[in-house]
């Protein structure tokens, strides 16, 4: 069973922004796997749809926490479902990969983003394996908040688009090759 995790912030006014890439991809894979709607589950604070690929349970997430809370509802998922952090697939956006880039790893720090920190505070480690979004930070040095949380801008949509796609496929990848055939793939 995998645990595939997409994170983003709750609400109307968040879901056409750059943090909210993970939720994209969520909803992507839900349409590949023939999932026709996320439900809301509270006392899994999240989203969740589940299906079957290629021989494996797979738990599709979107946490209602907000993004520095994620890991709040990814810790309540992983224990309900007895779920270890190698079957874990955490997909968020990346200030710090060039727009569109998409990157495949098995663990690290949270480089700054505090929704990676608050799931690796939660699951005390951070050896899971993760789909990563570049979305630039555009010459921005300190503080990303207003970056992060502004809409897509029209000269972004279509690489971000392509990522979205892209990151879907590496999720999948993961799950059917494992994460060194993913980030052979993926990472080139």
């Amino acid at each position: 069973m995998f645990l595939v995790v997409g994170l983003g912030n709750p609400g109307k006014e968040y879901e056409d922004t750059r943090h909210n890439l993970g939720f994209r991809v969520i909803e992507e894979l839900a349409g590949r796997l023939g999932i026709p709607e996320l439900r809301v589950k509270q006392k899994m604070q999240a989203y969740l749809g589940e299906a079957q690929y290629q021989g494996h349970k797979l738990i599709l997430a979107q946490p209602i926490t907000f993004m520095n809370l994620s890991g709040s509802a990814v810790s309540a998922l992983m224990n309900w479902n007895k779920i270890s952090p190698e079957h874990l697939i955490l997909i968020y956006d990346d200030v710090d990969l060039e727009v569109g880039q998409v990157r495949v790893r098995p663990q690290g720090n949270a480089g700054g983003h505090h929704g990676v920190e608050s799931v690796i505070g939660s699951l005390g480690t951070p050896e899971f394996n993760r789909v990563r979004i570049g979305i630039g930070r555009e010459n921005m040095t300190g503080d990303v908040t207003d970056y992060v949380l502004q809409k897509i801008p029209p000269a972004q949509r279509e690489a971000l688009e392509a990522a979205i796609q892209k990151a879907a496929e590496a999720a999948l990848e993961i799950i059917s090759s494992g994460l060194p055939a993913a980030m052979n793939k993926f990472n080139a």
